[in-house]
């Protein structure tokens, strides 16, 4: 599974994030590229060979583990983005900070923006992805094995309804748990924005799908963007992907 999730980074990465980049950062080859949350590297990779000056921050040991084993020259570390030393930690500052389906994950999201500013350069770009809180597969249950994995919204109902749908459906305690915590520290598009004007971000470009790019690698589907209208966009966007850059 490892090595799917990098070569699938890398395939991404080609077709979708070096395009918009291009597009939306001027200059960007010559960017200082910071990764939060690079997995198995395959993001990192990309660039690398591309010749950017680029770093991976990772948190679970293991996928710093895999991603040296793929490609030993990536300079990737075991790291929290949450830490309070995390900007003296890493010693320099960057002109792109990338965090793809990382935000929701993290309870203290406060320290996460407050560490995201100080590790930019003065108007650095920060892109950030996530599933919105109350979308259909926000609780990652697409993980999952048998009818489960295809069940949207199921974050939302009562726990004791998530755990019996899961014990009939043989998933395992871990995964279960896992959906039901995904809901609740999960992030609406709503405080999002309420983080990135707090922490004195500005929007360059938001986009809002129902279908996500990363669909298009994963199941051959085109994405399909929705309108920014509230509440209709919490539910039926799957993907919230913005670029904010940093105020001076």
């Amino acid at each position: 599974m490892a090595e799917k999730h990098f070569f699938e980074q890398i395939e991404f990465t080609n077709w979708y994030l070096i395009p918009y980049f291009k597009k939306h950062i001027d200059n960007f080859d010559s960017c200082n590229v910071l990764e939060v949350g690079c997995a198995e590297g395959g993001f990192v990779k990309v660039l690398h060979d591309r010749g950017i000056k680029v770093k991976g921050l990772e948190l679970e040991q293991i996928r710093v583990d895999t991603a040296k084993s793929k490609a030993p020259e990536l300079d990737i570390i075991q790291a929290d983005i949450t830490d309070p030393n995390v900007s003296e930690n890493l010693g320099t500052k960057f002109d792109l900070i990338v965090m793809r389906d990382v935000i929701e994950h993290i309870p203290n999201r406060d320290a996460a923006f407050k560490n995201l500013y100080n590790l930019l350069n003065d108007n650095g770009f920060l892109f950030i992805t996530f599933p919105p809180r109350f979308s259909g597969f926000a609780g990652h249950q697409q993980n999952g094995k048998s009818f489960f994995k295809y069940l949207p919204y199921i974050q939302i109902l009562p726990n004791f309804l998530i755990r019996f749908l899961g014990k009939i459906s043989n998933q395992s305690d871990k995964l279960i748990n896992h959906v039901i915590i995904n809901y609740k520290i999960g992030l609406s598009i709503n405080k999002f924005e309420r983080f990135y004007n707090k922490y004195s971000f500005e929007v360059i470009k938001k986009n809002l799908f129902l279908f996500r790019p990363i669909y298009k690698t994963r199941f051959g589907v085109n994405p399909i963007n929705i309108p920014n209208i509230p509440l209709f966009r919490e539910i039926l966007a799957f993907g919230c992907e913005t670029l904010l850059k940093k105020k001076v």
